[in-house]
């Protein structure tokens, strides 16, 4: 960044966090955006129910004045306030990377995304391990362990620490003392830790645990889960303050070696020690420093790659996509398109995307496109993937920077059909339009009688337009069903299904035969939107633990077609820890305005 008077007064960052019930999350936005902005601090904001989360940088006599304005709201008492002296960010690509372009003050659900998927019983952060300044965490790595436990001699095979950071965060820096094991559970993302203490229970249960993060405020969750476990989990301690508060204290490094990798314009922060941990991916050479910002052409972790080895429009393959057999020829490649493929058991329908991937396909013109939600959508019942293309553009819109749609038909096409009240004109004065002329029109479920003929003349309908006509649609469950696995085999990886209507129903039978339809319909969250629940067993039987956001009109949602309490109906088949519920006004559609949209986005940046 540049400025002839940023060499004036020295700038600073600040970071801090508080878990505490927030009354009024209104009012404290407010307070941030008027003194943050006044103050002239950009960086990061985070507001949830239970706590703040606070990342800015700016002159320090600015930051200053922040953290007083702070301290006289009874809330943050005892807040630790990790304020450093720093040099301007070294690049407007630095600083955009690392959010000190702007201001962002945004209302969250949680202050880390601690998992990707909602969690039946989440930590609860009052649950979290002893805190332990950076001096007793210090004598306990020195004494081995025996600080802990006074009265009852601590084997020195008791004590472990684990890492709570990303791999990308512990390749350059790390406690390391040789009588004590250091667990590095070498995880791509912070919500990829629950998982590894999961499958890792036995390396924990019993012992003395030491967690560790970069400030602490991860640690506050992840001491919290460990907990949680229950009989043998309950010696928890964690580094108060952090990394940081432990290398302030000893400037030497201490038992850290390597650098603090912190998540703002100075990228890392090291001891006076020298020692590079760090090596370049592709040469093997000692290497630390993540200012280019070349990251994995496939999952977009950084990567460390020397200047020697690095070059313009080269890509790269992190250590983790090269352990599950990824390389450079696997790369997938954008591009418009749309298809129609088949196989000898069914054909599959028109097939529309934003972005489809071709697996096939290598990188083209050294374009890489970043990893997005690949999301498989399902039309209501009588429409078509272009209909609902059309339908979902606004939402397609909002979402294009996390989210790509991909737009199948439904296997059961159907007739084309007339009422006499719409068209009696149109029929006096002639038949109505060739039928080559209109869309063709699907549904994933039909009614008992449905003949399954492709029709190719117009038919009367037998009645008026009944607005619950879904309820007399039960067959066809078994096609559609064999047919979303080949789409699955065939165009897939899908990471979610979005559901609309008719298409929601489908979607919720494919989430009640999740664990039974795993390797052949795979995916990780589900989005139904004005969905109901099928009459089946798979409802009747079991509550459905598949992560899921529920959107449908509310009481007065004014939605005709389907029933709010059958969209409540199918949400209460959801167990309550892996569901996320939003009522809304707007009718029989999926709502694209504030608050609902801010929904939605929170939802999906669960899973990216």
């Amino acid at each position: 960044m540049s400025g002839d008077n940023q060499s004036q007064e020295q700038y600073g960052v600040l970071l801090y966090y508080k878990y505490s019930t927030i009354p009024d999350l209104n009012s404290l936005f407010t307070f941030y955006e008027s003194n943050c902005s006044s103050l002239g601090l950009l960086g990061r904001v985070r507001l949830a129910p239970h706590g703040v989360n606070v990342t800015v940088g700016g002159k320090l006599s600015s930051l200053e004045s922040h953290i007083d304005a702070v301290k006289s709201i009874s809330l943050f008492e005892g807040t630790d306030f990790k304020l450093a002296s720093s040099d301007y960010p070294l690049s407007d690509k630095v600083a955009h990377e690392c959010g000190f372009t702007s201001l962002s003050i945004r209302i969250v659900k949680e202050l880390v995304t601690f998992s990707s998927h909602p969690l039946l019983n989440p930590p609860d952060v009052s649950n979290a391990g002893r805190h332990l300044s950076a001096v007793e965490f210090h004598s306990i790595l020195q004494s081995t362990g025996q600080v802990l436990d006074k009265e009852n001699a601590t084997d020195d095979k008791k004590l472990v620490l684990l890492d709570a950071r990303n791999l990308y965060e512990t390749r350059i820096g790390k406690f390391r003392t040789p009588s004590v094991e250091t667990l590095d559970p070498e995880i791509r993302q912070f919500s990829d830790l629950p998982t590894w203490i999961d499958n890792n229970a036995e390396q924990l249960q019993g012992k003395h645990v030491l967690m560790y993060c970069t400030g602490g405020i991860r640690c506050e969750m992840a001491s919290a889960y460990v907990r949680s476990k229950g009989a043998g989990f309950e010696n928890v301690f964690q580094l108060y303050g952090g990394i940081q508060r432990y290398l302030e204290q000893f400037p030497d490094g201490g038992f850290f070696k390597g650098k603090n990798f912190v998540f703002d314009h100075r990228i890392s922060v090291g001891s006076s020690d020298a020692d590079i941990m760090g090596t370049c991916l592709l040469c093997g050479s000692s290497f630390d420093d993540y200012s280019s910002r070349c990251r994995c052409t496939h999952c977009r972790m950084l990567v460390l790659v020397c200047d020697t080895c690095r070059m313009e429009g080269a890509h790269y393959v992190c250590e983790l996509c090269r352990k599950h057999g990824k390389s450079i020829g696997s790369s997938p490649v954008s591009e418009d398109s749309k298809m129609k493929v088949t196989s000898p058991q069914i054909e599959l329908k028109n097939v529309s995307s934003e972005s489809t991937v071709s697996p096939q396909m290598p990188w083209r013109n050294g374009i890489v496109c970043r990893r997005k939600l690949r999301i498989l959508c399902l039309h209501g019942f009588r429409q078509n993937a272009s209909s609902f293309k059309g339908r979902t553009a606004s939402l397609a819109k909002k979402l294009k920077n996390i989210a790509e749609f991909v737009f199948i038909d439904a296997p059961h096409e159907l007739p084309f059909i007339y009422q006499t009240s719409n068209v009696s004109s149109a029929i006096q004065n002639g038949p109505p339009p060739p039928s080559e002329n209109c869309k063709k029109r699907f549904a994933w479920l039909v009614a008992p009688d449905f003949s399954g003929r492709r029709e190719t003349n117009w038919k009367l309908a037998d009645g008026p337009f009944d607005p619950h006509q879904y309820q007399q649609q039960t067959d066809g469950l078994d096609v559609s069903l064999a047919y979303l696995k080949t789409i699955f085999s065939q165009e897939g990886p899908f990471d979610g299904i979005l559901g609309f209507s008719q298409g929601a129903a489908m979607a919720a039978s494919v989430c009640a035969q999740w664990e039974r339809l795993k390797g052949e319909i795979d995916f990780r969250f589900a989005i139904l939107c004005s969905g109901f629940a099928l009459h089946s067993a798979e409802f009747e039987h079991r509550s459905i633990n598949c992560p899921s956001l529920h959107i449908f009109g509310g009481d007065l949602g004014n939605d005709r077609q389907v029933a709010n309490q059958a969209s409540k109906e199918l949400a209460k088949a959801f167990e309550e820890g892996c569901s996320v519920i939003i009522e809304h006004d707007c009718g029989h559609i999926i709502p694209t305005r504030s608050p609902y949209i801010d929904e939605i986005k929170s939802f999906l940046q669960r899973f990216l």
